[in-house]
């Protein structure tokens, strides 16, 4: 059931994202500037409910906390159908990030309570099929760009809205999970005052940007500097897409400590440099090479982007005690966020501006980061009490 509800919830998430700022420009009117600066805001706000909501629902039980989440998130995009105007769509695209980033981290109980024995592998099943879902919308929402009218993007929305509801019902067949009882003298905010986990959330937020790499950097990449043909800034991403949803679990296998989980984030950094390296490499080339090359490049990234997602989750959930798994799931979502608003910027500057020079330097600072993971996973391993990670 779980997993039916990731899929209908991406799948409709899927078709919104790839239009979201045609919809907003082309059919709302609003100008470019406008929904950059909206967008914008709403990331910042969004980061601000996912410890506060976290907490509640390891208090208070996830799979109420998550149908909320559902139940807003379904309202505000509905609404988004009526805005005409800046103003209103700040604050409804705000509400919206606001209940993303709830869900998020009230999801994470669930997940954690539903997994049972073998948590690595359905995490990383549920990931596979969240890309699937998000492959197959991206995929529909082509149709609405291709008639361009205002009645296909508002079918968009609209889908969007019931994909929120369908998820929830499918979300009350679940049982309800009680809260793990937390253990006396346990503080309120242990999650905020656990250093390890939040250098452990620094180092996989840094590695987070490059979630970016090839839905912004690379198709500006492929466009100004290099003689690829157009069209194939959306078979790169297809194909980035294809591997995770096809791959993903094999990739999760044997990551299942947190030691594991160290190594393969530590792996990750080397591959995202040498798919960097690659790309970087073309804007020289004749179009049908750079197009070799850039595949190559994005295999490389996609093994790095495997081994990022297996190391990471198994640390939210490994670092966690399951008294606090929202509140924990909130903190990372929080450093996601921090990684999402920033990739822009640090990559416009460095790869974009700088150009190849900025590919290798941005690939570096990957296996700067990805080097210095294990170390900071021992500390926290230290600093666990012994039943704290168990999953």
């Amino acid at each position: 059931m779980l997993a039916f509800a990731t899929f209908v919830n991406m799948l409709g998430s899927g078709i919104f994202m790839a239009t979201a700022v045609l919809f907003f420009t082309r059919s709302v009117g609003l100008p470019l500037a406008q929904v950059a600066l909206g967008t914008g805001i709403a990331a910042l706000v969004g980061m601000l409910a996912g410890v506060p909501v976290g907490h509640l629902a390891d208090r208070r039980g996830p799979r109420e906390i998550y149908l909320l989440t559902l139940v807003i998130r379904a309202a505000t995009m509905a609404a988004l159908a009526f805005v005409h105007t800046f103003w209103p769509f700040v604050v409804l695209v705000c509400l919206t990030q606001l209940a993303h980033s709830a869900g998020g981290a009230s999801r994470g109980p669930l997940v954690r309570g539903f997994g049972g024995t073998n948590l690595g592998q359905y995490r990383a099943y549920l990931r596979s099929i969240a890309n699937l879902a998000g492959c197959c919308g991206a995929l529909a929402a082509g149709a609405a760009v291709q008639l361009d009218t205002r009645a296909a993007y508002l079918a968009l929305v609209v889908g969007n809205s019931v994909s929120f509801v369908a998820c929830a019902a499918i979300i009350t067949r679940l049982p309800s999970l009680p809260p793990v009882p937390a253990p006396q003298l346990t503080g309120r905010w242990i999650a905020l005052k656990d250093r390890p986990f939040l250098a452990v959330t620094v180092l996989d937020a840094i590695l987070g940007i490059q979630g970016q790499v090839l839905v912004f950097a690379l198709p500006v990449w492929i466009i100004s500097e290099t003689d690829a043909p157009r069209w194939f800034v959306g078979v790169a991403v297809l194909v980035n897409t294809a591997l995770v949803a096809t791959l993903q679990v094999r990739a999760s296998r044997g990551v299942v400590t947190s030691s594991a989980a160290g190594r393969a984030m530590r792996r990750s950094g080397l591959a995202f440099l040498i798919g960097m390296a690659l790309i970087a490499a073309t804007s020289a080339m004749p179009g049908w090479v750079a197009v070799t090359v850039i595949t190559l490049g994005v295999a490389s990234h996609t093994v790095g982007e495997l081994w990022h997602a297996a190391g990471s989750l198994e640390l939210q959930f490994r670092l966690a005690p399951a008294h606090a798994q929202g509140q924990y799931m909130g903190i990372s979502g929080l450093g996601t966020g921090l990684a999402n608003v920033a990739a822009p910027s640090i990559l416009g500057l460095l790869c974009i501006a700088w150009g190849a020079p900025g590919w290798l330097l941005m690939g570096g600072i990957f296996v700067a980061v990805g080097l210095a993971v294990p170390a900071v996973v021992r500390w926290g391993e230290r600093t666990r009490p012994a039943s704290a990670g168990a999953v």
